[in-house]
């Protein structure tokens, strides 16, 4: 049996029962490829569901505030792709009359999809002979046939799309590519994969060769960086000051709170913070920790101290990014998930206050 019959036999028989695969429906199956690229399956599942739920269709999306669509991405990280979503769901029913378009040609012009994403899309909603190559097939593809080539270098991926074009199953390349992929995230697992019961043992690079935690080969990624953000809880009558944060940063367009971000880890036992904190809120300003977190972002990690904030001084009118909000419409905006987390353990929890 060939290495693709071998793979859509193996796929008949352990394939995972999952609601996207019982659809053709070009935006349900671009709602899933879109979320799953940020998250396994079984994390990923609640958002495709919560989606699919508030928007069911490409119109209900694109009438949507962004607000909104933050909201309900709000823990998957890379929020830009979000707004990307909402920006393609706009462009769809301005410019393809509200029909989710089908070919890759015209996907891969759509704003957030790339060539994965545009294959993906193609293949499963009608079947275009396009090889669709994630994570899972580089691994796949890599460890059976023994490539070196970093998978996340140019020529790793000129050379890993040439080989999966070649090895598309023409005759049936939606289910092939589902095959592929879905060996790859259960049986061909990046740790500790069951090399004893896979269909491929015999004629696999790795495993006759003792490469298999070898493989596939990735160049390091640079160092993360550090930041220090301090962040400032100003409460008055049952409301709290919100900060919107604005382009050019992380968390575009998602709220936080008023802060300061610093060079280095804070000393709270160092004037020099307490004059920094002066020097921005007033000269009366007092402020109390709360909770120290780490939040680990792909390029960055960002360390994170909370406070609660007294005799602070702000000007409003000319700070817009700033508003008084309640507790209950806070739990409504989109929150970068460190935010998030601390708002529900703390702020939901009124001991906080003085």
């Amino acid at each position: 049996m060939t290495f693709q019959l071998e793979l859509i036999n193996w796929y008949q028989n352990n394939k995972r029962d999952l609601p996207w695969r019982h659809t053709n429906d070009a935006y349900t199956i671009w709602l899933s490829e879109i979320i799953l690229q940020q998250t396994r399956v079984e994390q990923g599942l609640p958002y495709f569901n919560s989606f699919l739920e508030n928007f069911p269709t490409v119109g209900d999306f694109a009438a949507a505030t962004e607000t909104r669509v933050l909201k309900l991405w709000q823990g998957l990280g890379y929020y830009s792709r979000g707004r990307n979503m909402h920006a393609t769901a706009q462009n769809v029913v301005n410019n393809f009359n509200g029909m989710f378009p089908t070919r890759h040609d015209d996907l891969i012009k759509l704003k957030g999809i790339g060539e994965y994403t545009a294959a993906a899309i193609s293949s499963f909603s009608s079947g275009e002979a396009r090889a669709v190559v994630d994570g899972n097939v580089f691994r796949v593809l890599a460890r059976y046939f023994g490539i070196e080539t970093p998978i996340n270098a140019p020529a790793g991926k000129k050379e890993f799309f040439k080989l999966a074009n070649e090895l598309l199953y023409q005759e049936d390349p939606a289910t092939y590519n589902q095959s592929i992929m879905e060996f790859g995230a259960i049986q061909c697992k990046p740790k500790s994969p069951n090399c004893s019961i896979c269909p491929l043992n015999q004629t696999c690079f790795a495993f006759t060769h003792h490469q298999v935690n070898l493989l596939p080969v990735k160049l390091r990624k640079a160092a993360q960086k550090h930041r220090y953000i301090s962040y400032f809880i100003c409460e008055n009558d049952g409301e709290v000051l919100v900060h919107e944060r604005q382009a050019g940063d992380i968390w575009q367009h998602l709220f936080d709170f008023p802060s300061i971000e610093t060079v280095e880890e804070i000393n709270l036992n160092s004037s020099s913070f307490a004059e920094t904190v002066t020097e921005t809120f007033g000269a009366n300003a007092e402020f109390i920790p709360l909770v120290n977190k780490r939040h680990i972002l792909t390029h960055q990690i960002i360390h994170i101290h909370f406070f609660v904030l007294n005799n602070y001084i702000f000007n409003i009118d000319k700070q817009k990014e700033l508003n008084w909000v309640s507790l209950s419409r806070l739990n409504e905006l989109p929150q970068p998930k460190v935010i998030h987390d601390f708002t529900t353990e703390y702020l939901l929890n009124t001991e906080w206050t003085n």
